[in-house]
């Protein structure tokens, strides 16, 4: 994909808002309000001027933003873009509760981001948190983000999701699927494909020789066979031709201290085999600066980790961290890509 960088030198980002039940609308203005936001990329915002308004009033913030009629008319200033889909009455938010109203203006506002970049007009792509009831309200067939962004660009290649902190990176094997059949889904192959793409979007993110640990799946990492075979039938292999293919990768590891020797130890990235194996470990070192990245995609997309926190809407209380943390990975990823496009022409 060509770069969509502006003639400053900043990347292009899209940023759809997301949920306007929840503290979406005042993270969205905030982070437009941010200077470092300006300083850092050309952000074009796409949803509605009313909702974002009052998310401003709410999070205190003022907004200095242009304004364009689509994205060929965007231009090259230095204040933030909003695209005012006009989407969304106030009056018609339903504050604290998932509603088609909402679904329908979140869709929207990501559908449009999305289409930006996948036409190479945006260098990465950020939302603001979704709620996924009201999603699937307006999108039938919804079952994550993934899926959706597939839906919208037609993309064919692995897409991956990844949590991210500072310090350490949660990769995974299985996602969302029931913990009952985690284990029919593991295999050498699965787990080193997941090994080939965690270290490709370290890389992109700027790491230039990521270190993976790869967690196990049983209690103890399966205590030599005493909790379960997967450690020895499955996932010492995948580590063993992860690491003839000349990745730096070590495992299996217990899953109570793989992350404890992850930010001890300098590994980049922890590869675990189920969703929550990681996330409740990222999300007690950091739960207000964890971002939840799509790896995979032709373009970086991001979020802040945590959701729609209905009930703190309003009232003043959102955090920016994960969503400025997200922001800056989303950044960091597009100019790093740039960077390797450019050195490999």
């Amino acid at each position: 994909m060509a770069s969509a960088t502006t003639d400053a030198g900043r990347p292009i980002v899209a940023l759809a808002m997301g949920d306007p039940a929840g503290i979406s609308p005042e993270l969205t203005a905030m982070l437009l309000a941010d200077r470092e936001t300006a300083e850092r990329a050309r952000v074009v915002v796409f949803g509605d001027r009313r909702i974002l308004d009052r998310g401003a009033a709410e999070a205190g913030v003022a907004l200095d933003l242009d304004e364009a009629s689509g994205i060929d008319a965007i231009g090259d200033g230095r204040r933030p873009v909003m695209i005012d889909l006009k989407n969304l009455d106030v009056r018609d938010v339903r504050r604290g509760e998932a509603t088609l109203e909402g679904g329908t203006f979140a869709t929207t506002n990501f559908r449009r981001a999305l289409e930006m970049a996948h036409a190479g007009r945006a260098d990465a792509v950020i939302f603001t948190p979704f709620n996924k009831q009201a999603m699937r309200f307006a999108y039938e067939g919804y079952d994550d983000e993934i899926r959706f962004v597939v839906d919208v660009t037609g993309f064919r290649g692995k897409v991956r999701e990844f949590n991210v902190l500072e310090r350490v990176w949660n990769a995974r094997v299985t996602s969302h699927i029931p913990l009952k059949d985690v284990s029919a889904h593991l295999s050498v192959e699965a787990i080193l494909a997941e090994v080939r793409l965690t270290h490709d979007c370290l890389r992109q993110s700027g790491i230039e020789r990521p270190r993976i640990a790869v967690n196990g799946l049983n209690p103890h990492a399966g205590d030599g066979g005493a909790f379960g075979m997967e450690e020895i039938e499955i996932i010492e292999p995948a580590v063993r031709a992860a690491k003839e293919a000349g990745y730096d990768v070590d495992g299996p590891f217990p899953a109570d201290t793989v992350f404890l020797r992850a930010l001890k130890e300098g590994w980049h990235a922890v590869l675990t085999m189920y969703h929550d194996q990681g996330q409740i470990a990222m999300k007690l070192m950091g739960f207000d600066k964890g971002v939840t990245m799509m790896g995979g995609l032709p373009f970086p997309l991001c979020t802040p980790a945590h959701g729609t926190a209905y009930d703190i809407a309003g009232k003043g209380k959102a955090d920016l961290g994960a969503t400025r943390e997200a922001f800056r990975l989303a950044v960091r990823m597009a100019e790093q890509r740039r960077a390797l496009a450019t050195a490999a022409e």
